[in-house]
């Protein structure tokens, strides 16, 4: 059976040696009470929460799948899904940082973002449900009119209620502008919706009184493509002026799609049949409501992947610790037993210490992301809440493909250190490999997300808003620059930071003469400035540790963060030299191949 106890004294160590999150915040007028001891409180009873309630449920909610009863189109999710949901309203964590405003207790994402990767360990299948509700919740509280705000927030906040994003139809999924449902205004502010929307999580379900649907659909006089397309509200359940439940809505699940992975989450097929729905925004300009939900649902997606990658860490490693097989290379290193503990042969290592490095890398990234979007939304200065969003989008897709592509990576290696029993059911690793891939795919495929970060964030301000990040890690060797032991990071940070400019430079060139090149080198080009990121950041987290131990302290953790990191550097961030070769490739060897694809 797996193992999972959540990662608290990372969490802690990221928030508060290496990003002084609290401090940061504390400029905000929201968080201006904020301190240590209450983030490390709710840190701690979030684990226990998503150890003790969520967990136990993981494989069952795996091998028991949801269950659709066609004659009513109602959805039952797994057994003891809908209790640990009571228990997670009843608890307060739908409302964690939800604005006072509404019902919530204001405190920052960055919290949000812990809770939710220990959820992700616990059980991503189960964490879709109240995950999604919060993104429903993000888009409304940005684009909702005061009345869709008075009526909707406060359930969302409380999670009486829960939502979802409809977006993609069986013919269109990255391409909205070819969806084809339908909204008919009805001449009291309200619209008559049709149409067939595919692969929508939590669409339907039993853990919920209400279903608040975010549905994108075209007005009659839409213009053609992505430019004429609207965001309505569609619940489950017509909503009634006090907010109480009236009559059943025209939208329901037709079908459950059968996956390869997430079983216990339902991913439904609904169809719209005049159902009754409200605009958001204003008409024809639902994708920029929409990207409010997809932009913080593509930082969830990332989270996902760590909370697997952090559970099948956790789960590998003490196998590998117990495991007996053959002798170290070595030498005996347990003569007391017929054969040692496969931990001790350097490929298991090698396959242990990618998946540690790739969670902590992408814990202290996804970290610093939920510390920008509090920025974004609560600081009193407007060019630092501009700065802030502008490096956030920078880093979203890069959150999203590296370590979703990661996240495939390292449970795939935890499931090798298992060898046989990792292929077997029973020992619950081929479940993280199964809900693993999925993140690689939904929320914008990781191609998707490669074109987005070269295309528009970086080539779409010629490279301004990269070398924003690129005067962080500037100042970061600046500050350590004479640290001798500080130079197995800096060195190849700042190496590979002049390569990457270069790199983009020679990309954007040759995209001038011909835009294939830049979808050729789109996916290389990512996971570059995805080490490169990740370079920063564990040189920061190396800078911290140095510094305790040089203290005095004897914290084995800090001795195991800096063997972290030189792991990463020596083994994981050369990489980039083959990514790059790559990158410059170029397109003809891709596109010039009719006769190979004929």
């Amino acid at each position: 059976m797996p193992l999972y106890a959540p990662p608290l004294r990372d969490m802690q160590f990221v928030l508060h040696e290496m990003l002084d999150a609290v401090g940061q915040l504390k400029a905000c007028p929201l968080h201006a009470e904020l301190d240590v001891d209450t983030v490390n409180a709710v840190l701690e009873e979030a684990g226990r929460f998503a150890a003790e309630v969520v967990f136990p449920l993981n494989a069952r909610g795996d091998r028991e799948g949801c269950t659709l009863d066609r004659a009513t189109h109602e959805v039952r999710a797994p057994t003891g899904f809908k209790a640990a949901y009571a228990q997670y309203v009843e608890g307060g964590w739908p409302a964690l940082a939800c604005d006072p405003e509404h019902g919530g207790q204001g405190l920052p994402l960055a919290l949000n973002q812990c809770l939710y990767e220990m959820l992700n360990s616990a059980s991503q299948a189960w964490a879709m449900y109240p995950g999604l509700s919060h993104g429903a919740y993000e888009a409304l509280h940005a684009h909702g009119s005061p009345a869709q705000k008075a009526l909707y927030l406060p359930r969302l906040t409380s999670g009486e209620w829960t939502g979802t994003m409809c977006l993609t139809e069986p013919h269109c999924g990255t391409d909205l502008g070819l969806l084809r449902t339908r909204a008919e205004p009805l001449g009291d502010g309200s619209y008559r919706i049709s149409g067939e929307k595919i692969f929508i999580s939590a669409g339907e379900h039993d853990l919920a009184a209400n279903i608040v649907h975010l549905v994108l659909a075209r007005l009659p006089d839409a213009p053609a493509g992505s430019k004429g397309i609207s965001l309505f509200i569609v619940p489950k359940f017509l909503v009634n002026a006090d907010g109480s439940l009236g009559a059943r809505n025209g939208i329901h699940c037709g079908g459950l799609e059968h996956k390869m992975g997430i079983h216990g989450n339902a991913t439904c097929q609904m169809v719209l049949e005049g159902a009754l729905g409200t605009l958001v925004g204003e008409p024809n300009k639902g994708l920029q409501a929409m990207f409010v939900m997809m932009n913080a649902a593509r930082l969830g997606v990332g989270n996902q992947s760590l909370g697997l990658t952090e559970v099948a860490f956790q789960s590998a490693l003490a196998y590998a610790k117990e495991r007996i097989q053959m002798r170290s290379l070595s030498g005996p290193k347990a003569p007391d037993k017929p054969a040692d503990p496969i931990i001790v042969h350097p490929d298991v290592r090698r396959m242990l210490l990618t998946a540690r490095a790739y969670a902590e890398g992408a814990r202290a990234l996804l970290c610093f992301c939920a510390v920008l979007a509090d920025t974004e939304l609560h600081h009193p200065d407007e060019s630092v809440r501009r700065d802030s969003a502008e490096l956030l989008a920078l880093l979203t897709p890069i959150a999203k493909a590296f370590v979703t592509d990661n996240g495939f990576a390292a449970t795939n290696a935890c499931m090798q250190v298992f060898g046989g029993h990792g292929y077997i059911r029973e020992w619950g690793m081929e479940q993280f490999v199964r809900d693993a891939r999925i993140n690689m795919i939904y929320e914008g495929t990781n191609t998707v997300q490669s074109l987005d970060l070269l295309g528009r964030k970086v080539l779409g301000n010629a490279g301004a808003t990269l070398r924003t990040f690129g005067r962080l890690v500037g100042a970061l060797l600046q500050d350590e620059s004479g640290n001798e032991a500080m130079a197995a990071f800096t060195a190849p940070l700042a190496e590979l930071g002049e390569q990457l400019l270069e790199l983009t430079a020679e990309i954007g060139a040759s995209a001038l003469q011909d835009p294939d090149e830049a979808g050729a080198a789109a996916v290389p080009y990512l996971r570059v400035a995805g080490h490169f990121v990740f370079g920063y950041f564990f040189a920061r987290m190396a800078a911290v540790a140095l510094k305790k131990i040089a203290a005095g302290s004897t914290d084995p953790f800090y001795t195991a963060k800096l063997q972290t990191a030189r792991f990463y550097f020596a083994r994981l961030f050369p990489e980039t030299a083959t990514l790059m070769r790559l990158a410059r490739a170029g397109s003809a060897a891709l596109m010039e191949t009719d006769a190979a694809l004929s």
